[in-house]
């Protein structure tokens, strides 16, 4: 148990929920109003749906030993268009279209600079990162554009007994965890990022792999996009999904994904989206000072990721290496 790697984020999980009873006794309390589910749990996974559909195209990219640095621009363009298709006087369902079209066309463009250009991943999508949030800052024309559409607001306050935000980003993690453990995609994904060359020898394509992977990365961040705009009923360029990046990130990494590619955990990156989110509504139910939030939030993060370590797993299980014996030393010398 102590090696797991989701024992220490799960028991992160449940402190920080502990914390928050600690502070609002009613913190697990629930109710149904007019039909809608209602409480402190829904309103964090209603809050971070969008970063729990990011991570999982994030989980995809970095299994294949890659980085999306574009992800909260993307999340910002879609946002854009579809608030300002809206309020020109664009339907709704046009406007969802469009926006994830242009979003999957990103994707495209993220995965050519990295599997046919061979640019290294960070680099390739920082330059989307820069340029996707002056393009969203472009079409918005520097203003918070509004809509006043009630379809279009049911994307990310809508609700079917539960959020319907919530109920996209756990469709859209079950689908993947099908398509990816009941078929040989998963596989392949993770063969592609344990070793590009040896698994292009053994005829996996994986440029096409790599590449697919960009898309639907591009095409979640599309969809978290609109949920953040449909939830306020607003585009806000500058302000759409910043840092949402990092957050997809850690909760991957805290999952127990490597970010030097291979072996991934798409229930890893669930429950780090968790932690990550329930670590955001502790910081205001605790009542932490606004100029320390960040710092507080690191601090959390750290001490889950040294936790999950090996060299800690072994100290706090006081299992150490086997010392090297002499013949061992000596054939090593030899050799």
């Amino acid at each position: 148990m102590i090696r797991g790697r989701l024992l220490w984020p799960l028991v992160a999980l449940a402190g920080l929920l502990l914390l928050n009873v600690f502070f609002t006794h009613s913190f697990f309390a629930l109710r149904i109003q007019d039909g809608h589910l209602y409480g402190s749990l829904v309103d964090i996974l209603r809050n971070g749906a969008p970063t729990m559909l990011i991570a999982v195209g994030m989980t995809l990219v970095i299994a294949t030993r890659g980085i999306d640095l574009s992800v909260g621009a993307v999340a910002a363009i879609a946002g854009a268009i579809g608030c300002t298709w809206i309020a020109d006087g664009g339907d709704v369902p046009t406007a969802i279209l469009v926006a994830l079209a242009v979003c999957v066309l990103l994707g495209l463009w993220n995965g050519f600079l990295v599997s046919v250009l061979g640019i290294q991943p960070i680099i390739a999508t920082l330059v989307l990162m820069t340029a996707g949030r002056g393009g969203a800052m472009l079409l918005t024309e520097g203003q918070i554009v509004t809509v006043d559409s009630s379809a279009y607001r049911q994307i990310g306050a809508g609700f079917l007994v539960l959020p319907i935000a919530i109920l996209i980003s756990l469709a859209v993690l079950g689908g993947v965890a099908l398509l990816t453990r009941r078929t040989a995609l998963g596989m392949l994904i993770e063969a592609v990022g344990a070793n590009p060359e040896a698994s292009k020898l053994a005829g996996v394509r994986s440029r096409t792999i790599t590449w697919t992977v960009y898309v639907f990365a591009a095409f979640c961040a599309g969809v978290a996009g609109l949920m953040i705009s449909s939830n306020v009923s607003a585009a806000d360029a500058n302000n759409a999904g910043l840092w949402i990046e990092m957050d997809a990130i850690l909760a991957v990494v805290i999952g127990g994904t490597s970010l030097a590619g291979g072996r991934y955990s798409l229930g890893g990156t669930l429950v780090g989206a968790l932690v990550i989110q329930t670590l955001t509504t502790t910081v205001y139910s605790i009542g932490v000072p606004t100029n320390v939030t960040l710092l507080f939030k690191a601090v959390v993060v750290i001490a889950v990721c040294l936790l999950q370590s090996p060299r800690t797993a072994r100290l706090i299980g006081g299992r150490r290496k086997p010392p090297v014996t002499a013949p061992q030393t000596q054939k090593v010398a030899a050799g």
